[in-house]
Order: C-alpha cells, then sequence, then structure tokens
C-alpha cells in the first residue's frame, strides 16, 4: 500500500481496524510464546493498540514500528506518558519506560536500531499489506527480530465479495511466506462476529516457531 493511503486513513479516522478492546487471541494465546516477564515483544505496524497496553500491564516490554506519526501520538496520550523523541534518519523513535515505537517505514528498521526482542506479535501487519508485499514483510521481520517466536493473527473470508484491508489469507499462503524459517502451528480459528463488511469471515491465530 502507498503511504499516502495510511496517512489518510489516520487523519481522517477511518480506522475500523483499531480494536476497542485488546484482542482476545492474544489474551488467550499469548502464553503459547513462552514469553519471560520482562520480556520483549515487537508489534509490528502496531497503530495505537490497546494490545500494547495489556502486554505493558502484564509485565512485559514492547518495541513497536508504525508508519503513522498521529497513531503513535495518541498511543503515548493514551498512556500518560510524554515520550523521548529520537532522529534517527529515515525514521524517528519515541520511547519511555519500558516501550520504544519506531515511526516510519519498517523497512528501515534494522536490528541494530530495534536491539533484542524475545517476541514478535502480529495482528494487523501481514493482513494490512497486499500479496506482492508479504513475502518482503514476513523476511524482512524475520530477520530483523532473530528468527524468534511470532504469535501471528489472520483473517479469511470470500475476497472475491471485498477487497481488504484487510486481506484474507490463507493457510497456504501462511506456510509460503514463513516455512522457511518457521513451522506454523494453528492454534485456533473463530468466526468474526457480524462477519467482515457483510461477509461471513474466520480469524485464526498462529503460533511460528523457529526451525
Amino acid at each position: 500500500m502507498e503511504h499516502s493511503f495510511w496517512h489518510d486513513r489516520w487523519e481522517t479516522g477511518r480506522i475500523g481496524f483499531h480494536e476497542s478492546n485488546p484482542n482476545p487471541l492474544l489474551v488467550a494465546h499469548f502464553p503459547a510464546l513462552s514469553v519471560p516477564k520482562g520480556g520483549r515483544v515487537f508489534v509490528p505496524l502496531c497503530g495505537k493498540t490497546l494490545d500494547i497496553d495489556w502486554l505493558l500491564y502484564n509485565g512485559h516490554r514492547v518495541a513497536g514500528a508504525e508508519l503513522s506519526e498521529r497513531a503513535v501520538r495518541d498511543l503515548f496520550e493514551r498512556l500518560g506518558v510524554e515520550p523521548v523523541v529520537t532522529d534517527l534518519g529515515e525514521l524517528s523513535r519515541y520511547s519511555a519506560s519500558d516501550i520504544d515505537i519506531f515511526v516510519g517505514d519498517i523497512f528501515a528498521l534494522t536490528p541494530e536500531l530495534l536491539g533484542s526482542v524475545d517476541a514478535v506479535y502480529d495482528r494487523a501487519a501481514l493482513v494490512a499489506l497486499p500479496e506482492a508485499m508479504r513475502l518482503r514483510y514476513a523476511a524482512h521481520v524475520a530477520g530483523i527480530t532473530g528468527y524468534v517466536p511470532q504469535l501471528l493473527v489472520t483473517f479469511e473470508y470470500d475476497q472475491m465479495l471485498f477487497n481488504g484491508p484487510p486481506f484474507a489469507i490463507d493457510s497456504v499462503e501462511v506456510r509460503r511466506n514463513y516455512g522457511a524459517v518457521y513451522e506454523p502451528l494453528s492454534l485456533a480459528r473463530v468466526d468474526v462476529s457480524g462477519g467482515m463488511k457483510g461477509a461471513a469471515a474466520t480469524e485464526s491465530v498462529w503460533l511460528l516457531k523457529p526451525h
């Protein structure tokens, strides 16, 4: 997707993808990642998700990447903390106790800038990207995080009825994007209440375990 697409969505408040509660699949299946207390979790394309609040509340540190500076400002305002903002060239880093959010193009984020993480939680990143970008994205995130385990959330629906984002991603594509370095394990599938834009849809959660 063009950067302008997402900037426009945030500036005009068209953020139906933003959930009003922590994602139930995160709450139910996060223990599968075996992240220790104080462990650091990377949340790509994080927006201002309440999943970050849940991770912090449960004693973890959070690193995130987000294109929209507006979303990141809203996130820190909700958390009630004033971030330290550092110019990193192509990126900016918004930091406070136990949280670092990198603002800009995720493909500009390097392992050196990100630092060590214990796991990745991807609810809204892979599904937000068109098919042509997904393999590159999956390889990039795996590489900058050192191939740590991931908890991945995807959607399935009849994409002939409407096009994403969020895009429909089935088990074949999950394995195509991640199978070279991870063993994808399906943990659960649940029906999306009310469907997705009128179409029946399911939400799946995957544990990606390094080979």
